[in-house]
């Protein structure tokens, strides 16, 4: 129930809905006894069994209140049979039509506003869920396959829907309704229903035993979920590989045998959450057998029960079945939500580590330089920096070159604060970034990425990312400016057109030529290119530089570089091995030096 506590604190804002339905509720539960009680008299007209009471009798007392309502309707229903009998039984019948349609009515009103708190609760839910994952660090990616998050974003939510909000509906209609019923069952006889209360504590203990294993089982089928959501996610990701290479059979196993555990698992789960309803059936069908049997006696025998109170009593005592059927039904919805509650909660209260300062202060210039003293840092076990210090003056174009796992965009991700210095502090003029709200941070500096990140939606839309309300003069700038414009322009619908999953509509050279045109507009003080050109063939790799060059100038640039051409216009060049610098210098100074630097470039052939 702890989970089930923390998932009813998203239904705070959806509290009047609660109450309406409450309320009526209260009334469903109450029409729903009152409509089998009204039978009584209806029966009496039929079976010719109604005392004849031509005195209106005379209210004494709560005490005579069962006989005071017995002696008033045999007293109404005289006087209409004595002139037709007819007449008697079309008012009965009107007035169970009537109660059982007001029970049907609040019913719906009860299940109408109910609807608006439980899909609240569901949006909400998942709204606080995305906004976790876009907050979470990216190192928390890492460690978390993006099927499984996915897995708890959808399904898992659905579950919370199924299992616990659907509670919600039977935390007090089906208690009241039982209520009720049993108010009037005393009503009509106090012996048979104390009779009836020694079965139901026994038939409720063998139903409990029936779910005590379903959260385990269910937190099995929803990490399976997960899992094979995971290997959908590689596989699409990574379909040209697998095609290139033949494997399609090689995943097709690794799929099949995940589908095959979640079909073992689900079918263990279902088989045992479905033995609990025609366990209750036949358990409530006992007490019904029972009662039929005790309360024959008490008509036909004993003489303390007439015949139609007692079959209206038999449908009472039905009517407690299907709530009773649904409580026992909600608690395995309990066992069963826990497991996808868990796991939501789990994305929900996990601590992000890289936050804001409580007194963090909003930069929004750029004045003298960004500096790194002495840091250090490791994503595991091995340091990827060690005492790393670096200087980046207002203005100028830094580069950083070396072997790969050499510490170079270990560093652009430290200095936007992605991930967080183990030792030593980052500075921007003289102040340490962990002082900055992130948002401040990162709105000082642009990023254009080896792999283009593009998404889903228009050339427009990409451009403008960073920049919500740009007119369209300034993308169209931007984009000439990224040397993009021309080839946006001979698209179908120019900055209109929709590049696709990853804008995979477009070539390499385009699709980065984008991402520069996105930071060209962005237009921060601070850019850091992270090896932008080295994915691209000579003549996209040419435009993408010329627009590099336009996006760098009076700019202060970090730039970390694999094509060595790239760079030699750099004021500073840092040459890295291991996260220790090698060599510092200009183009010239270091080739001129004959040492790491130049063997990197004499490795590399270009123009």
């Amino acid at each position: 129930m702890n989970y089930f506590r923390k998932i009813l604190r998203f239904a705070v804002p959806y509290r009047k809905y609660a109450f309406l339905n409450i309320f009526f509720n209260l009334l469903y539960a109450l029409f729903s006894a009152l409509s089998f009680a009204a039978l009584i008299p209806m029966l009496d007209v039929l079976f010719k069994q109604t005392e004849k009471v031509y005195d209106e009798p005379v209210y004494t007392g709560i005490g005579n209140l069962k006989d005071y309502a017995q002696e008033y309707l045999s007293y109404r229903l005289t006087s209409y049979s004595e002139s037709d009998e007819m007449q008697a039984l079309v008012l009965v019948i009107g007035l169970v039509l009537v109660l059982f349609l007001l029970k049907n009515l609040f019913n719906y009103l009860a299940m109408y506003f109910i609807t608006f708190l439980r899909n609240g609760v569901l949006k909400d839910i998942r709204n606080n869920m995305y906004r976790k994952i876009t907050e979470l660090p990216i190192a928390f990616y890492s460690e978390k396959r993006k099927g499984d998050v996915i897995a708890r974003i959808t399904s898992d939510v659905l579950e919370i829907q199924h299992s616990f909000l659907s509670i919600l509906e039977l935390l007090v209609r089906e208690p009241l309704t039982i209520l009720f019923t049993i108010a009037v069952m005393f009503f009509i006889s106090v012996k048979l229903t104390v009779f009836v209360f020694i079965f139901i504590p026994l038939a409720g203990m063998i139903i409990s035993r029936i779910g005590k294993s379903l959260k385990k089982q269910s937190d099995r089928v929803q990490r399976e979920q997960g899992e094979f959501l995971s290997i959908v996610e590689e596989t699409l990701g990574g379909l040209r590989v697998i095609k290139a290479f033949n494997a399609e059979s090689r995943f097709f196993k690794v799929f099949s045998a995940s589908t095959e555990r979640f079909f073992h698992y689900s079918n263990k789960l279902l088989n045992r959450q479905n033995l609990a309803s025609p366990t209750g059936e036949f358990l409530g069908i006992v007490v019904i057998g029972v009662l039929l049997w005790f309360g024959g006696k008490m008509v036909l025998v004993d003489k303390t029960l007439d015949a139609s109170s007692f079959i209206a009593y038999m449908g009472l005592a039905y009517n407690i079945l299907t709530p009773a059927k649904a409580i026992s039904k909600a608690s395995y919805g309990v066992k069963k939500g826990n497991a996808a509650a868990e796991r939501v909660l789990q994305i929900l209260e996990t601590e992000n580590p890289i936050k804001d300062a409580e007194d963090a202060l909003d930069k929004s210039e750029f004045q003298s330089a960004i500096t790194l003293e002495d840091i250090s840092f490791k994503y595991e076990e091995d340091w990827v920096l060690q005492n790393f210090s670096l200087e980046v003056p207002k203005g100028k174009t830094v580069a950083l070159v070396g072997q790969s796992g050499s510490g170079k965009s270990t560093i652009a991700n430290l200095v936007t604060r992605f991930y967080d210095v183990d030792q030593g502090e980052i500075k921007i003029d003289g102040v340490n970034i962990k002082s900055l709200t992130k948002q401040s941070l990162r709105g000082l500096m642009g990023l254009v990425t080896q792999e283009s990140i593009l998404f889903n939606d228009t050339v427009r839309n990409n451009i403008a990312l960073g920049r919500e309300n740009a007119t369209d003069d300034e993308i169209v700038e931007a984009a000439k400016i990224a040397n993009a414009h021309e080839f946006i322009s001979q698209l179908p619908q120019g900055y209109d057109t929709n590049i696709g999953d990853s804008g995979n509509k477009l070539s390499g050279g385009q699709k980065q030529r984008l991402s520069i045109a996105r930071a060209v507009l962005k237009n921060p003080p601070i850019m850091i290119l992270d090896e932008a050109t080295s994915a691209l063939d000579t003549e996209s790799e040419r435009l993408v530089q010329d627009a590099l060059e336009k996006l760098m100038a009076h700019r202060t640039s970090l730039v970390i570089a694999h094509r060595l051409s790239t760079i030699q216009k750099a004021d500073a060049i840092i040459v890295l091995d291991k996260g220790k610098v090698l060599e510092t210098g200009t183009h010239e100074a270091l080739m001129a030096k004959k040492g790491v630097y130049h063997k990197l470039v004499a490795m590399q052939s270009f123009d």
